[in-house]
C-alpha cells in the first residue's frame, strides 16, 4: 500500500522511552544491540523471542516478500513494524529511535504489513481431528464436549475514520469501532478472523457474513464451535440455553438442573476466547487505540496481529505473554465493567432458523437443539451420580 500523509502521524503514543533512545545512535545499531543482547530485551522491544524474530525474517525473505535495501536490512524493517504495533507509537516518535524520515518509516511499515498479510492464511489453520487435551483431560468436559473444536466470539477494536464515515462505525456505546469475529482453539490460537465490519453492525450480522462469504468459516463435519447467547444454536454452533447465563459464574453457584449445569460448563470453556483476545491485546496494544491510518490499513492490522500471534504461539508457546493468559485467571483491564448476568429471550425453532441469513431448515435446527439436549442430559446424569440418593432427590424432585 502506498503511504499517506495521514499515516505519518501513526498511532497514539507520542514518545519512545529515553532509555531506548540512549541505546543507539541510529536504527540499525539499535536493532543490532537488541538482537545481540539479552533475550528479554528482544521480548520487550519486538514482542517475541530472538529466534522467533529471526525465523520470521527468514520466511519473509525466502518468499520474496521482503528484501534488504541499500539502507535498511530486513531485520530493521520488521523491527520498525513490530515496534510500532507492540508499543502503540506514532510514526513521528519512532523517527527519534530509528533516525529515518516519516515517509521511510511509513513505507517500510506498509511493506511489512503487506508481507505479513501474504503469509497470514498459512497461520490460520483449521481444527484438527484430535480431541483437544483441554477437553479430553478434564472430566467436567469429557466426553460431553468431545466434538467441540473451539470458541467463537466478537470484539470491538477502536477505529479512526473521516467525519462523513463515522455513522456506521459508531457502536452501541457511542464509540467508533470495527466489529471483529474470531474463532479460536483451546490452546489460544486463532482458527479464523473476520475484520472490517462497522461497529454498528450486530454480532449476528457479522456471524452471518462469516458463515456465508466466499472465504467462510469452515466447521469440520460432525464438530462444532461454542458460541455465547448472542448467536443462534444452529448446526456447527452450540449456544447456551436461554436461561440466566454468566460469562463467569459465581464460585458459590450450584446448578439445579441439566440446563444450568450445561451453561456453567459451557461458560468455563468459552473463557478461552477472552484469554486469547487478552494475550493478543497485551502483545499488540495498537489494537486498543484508534490508529490514524487509512481504514483498509486498520483492518489489515487486526488480521496481521492475529497471524503474528499464531506464529509466535507455534514457535514459542510458553513465552511470557502466553504464560500470563494460559489458565483461567488472567489480568483484566481496569476499564472493563464487572461481568454481569446476560439473559437472552427464548428462541424456538422458527426464530432460530430466521436468526441467521444462512439457510438452516427447521430439521437442521431441531437436530442442533437435540444435540445440545443430549449433551446436557448426559452431563447431568453423571453429575447427580456423584451424590448420595438423598442429595440427588433435591435436584430431581419427588
Amino acid at each position: 500500500m502506498e503511504s499517506s500523509e495521514e499515516e505519518n502521524d501513526g498511532v497514539s503514543g507520542n514518545h519512545v522511552p529515553k532509555e531506548l533512545i540512549r541505546l543507539a545512535s541510529n536504527g540499525a545499531k539499535f536493532v543490532d544491540e537488541v538482537l545481540n543482547g539479552q533475550n528479554e530485551c528482544c521480548l520487550e522491544s519486538f514482542r517475541m523471542d530472538k529466534h522467533v524474530f529471526y525465523k520470521l525474517c527468514n520466511i519473509l525473505q525466502a518468499k520474496g516478500l521482503l528484501r534488504h535495501t541499500n539502507r535498511i536490512k530486513i531485520e530493521e524493517q520488521l523491527a520498525i513494524f513490530v515496534f510500532i504495533i507492540g508499543h502503540n507509537l506514532r510514526t513521528r516518535a519512532v523517527q527519534e529511535l530509528f533516525h529515518y524520515s516519516g515517509e521511510t518509516i511509513s513505507r517500510h511499515f506498509n511493506h511489512v504489513l503487506n508481507a505479513i498479510m501474504s503469509i497470514s492464511l498459512e497461520q490460520f489453520q483449521p481444527p484438527g481431528s484430535v480431541v483437544p487435551s483441554e477437553i479430553s483431560e478434564d472430566p467436567r468436559f469429557y466426553p460431553y464436549f468431545k466434538d467441540c473444536v473451539g470458541v467463537i466470539d466478537g470484539i470491538h477494536v477502536p477505529v479512526t475514520v473521516g467525519v462523513d464515515e463515522q455513522g456506521p462505525f459508531r457502536n452501541k456505546n457511542g464509540l467508533l469501532s470495527q466489529n471483529i469475529l474470531a474463532a479460536c482453539s483451546f490452546d489460544l490460537k486463532f482458527h479464523y478472523v473476520l475484520a472490517g465490519w462497522e461497529g454498528s453492525a450486530t454480532d449476528l450480522q457479522v456471524f452471518n457474513s462469516a458463515i456465508t462469504r466466499r472465504s467462510k468459516l469452515q466447521v469440520p463435519e460432525g464438530r462444532y464451535y461454542i458460541v455465547d447467547s448472542k448467536y443462534p444454536n444452529v448446526p456447527g454452533f452450540v449456544a447456551p440455553y436461554s436461561i440466566p447465563y454468566y460469562k463467569e459464574f459465581p464460585s458459590d453457584f450450584h446448578p439445579q438442573d441439566a440446563t444450568e449445569l450445561f451453561n456453567q460448563r459451557h461458560s468455563l470453556l468459552r473463557n478461552v476466547i477472552d484469554r486469547t483476545f487478552g494475550a493478543l491485546k497485551a502483545r499488540f496494544p495498537i489494537l486498543m487505540s484508534a490508529p490514524s491510518y487509512p481504514l483498509q490499513t486498520q483492518v489489515k492490522l487486526v488480521v496481521a496481529a492475529c497471524a503474528l500471534h499464531n506464529f509466535i504461539r507455534n514457535e514459542k508457546p510458553d513465552d511470557w505473554i502466553f504464560k500470563m493468559y494460559e489458565h483461567g485467571s488472567f489480568p483484566m483491564e481496569e476499564s472493563e465493567p464487572q461481568l454481569e448476568m446476560a439473559v437472552e429471550p427464548k428462541m424456538d425453532v422458527e426464530s432460530q432458523t430466521q436468526a441467521s441469513d444462512h439457510t438452516f431448515d427447521s430439521e437442521e435446527v431441531v437436530h442442533a437443539s437435540q444435540l445440545r439436549n443430549s449433551i446436557a442430559a448426559e452431563m447431568w446424569n453423571d453429575f447427580i451420580q456423584d451424590f448420595p440418593p438423598w442429595y440427588s432427590n433435591i435436584f430431581m424432585g419427588p
